[in-house]
């Protein structure tokens, strides 16, 4: 893959050094899933999904790095019969860098990149007790000045047997130039 197209951006939080947000590399797979699993309620993946996403998906997905460790990932792919929509579909912030806006920077740079500018539309799924993911859709969606439509989409027990809360489909569109 050619990443010399995008730049890297920097973020700086309350402390002396800054934060690197970077499309993933294959490497990163290991320690983004440690983070998926210290951030409750995400669902953890398997480590060859992080794989797939830190490789096949590294154009539509972005890494935060502070120092030498990953404090942020946001995980997203096109979906394929809609080739103007970017589903996203993790956002993690590890405990040390959550309420700096490092999810929103991430999602921007991701937005921002020269080969995503066909993208208008974000789509995720979201539980109903997940307030934390419903705040930050919302918030894309109010600076994008656009609109959020919520549908239902994977029933707990049709789709999850009862293991699993059900997942509301998000959409947020159509995106304009806060890119």
């Amino acid at each position: 893959m050619n990443y010399f197209f995008i730049i890297e951006k920097e973020l700086y939080l309350n402390t002396s050094r800054s934060i690197l947000i970077r499309p993933p590399k294959l490497d990163d797979a290991t320690a983004v899933n440690q983070l998926i699993k210290d951030c409750p309620p995400l669902d953890p993946n398997s480590h060859y999904c992080n794989l797939l996403q830190c490789s096949h998906f590294a154009k539509t997905s972005a890494i935060a790095e502070l120092g030498n460790s990953i404090v942020g990932f946001i995980s997203g792919y096109m979906i394929p019969q809609r080739p103007d929509t970017l589903f996203i579909w993790q956002v993690a912030v590890s405990e040390q860098a959550r309420g700096s806006g490092l999810a929103a920077q991430m999602l921007a740079d991701i937005l921002s990149r020269s080969e995503r500018e066909t993208i208008q539309y974000l789509e995720t799924t979201i539980t109903p007790s997940n307030q934390s993911s419903w705040r930050f859709f919302r918030k894309v969606a109010e600076e994008r000045a656009t609109e959020l439509h919520e549908s239902d989409w994977l029933d707990e027990d049709q789709h999850f047997k009862g293991q699993h809360e059900s997942e509301l489909l998000v959409r947020i569109g159509p995106l304009t130039s806060n890119r």
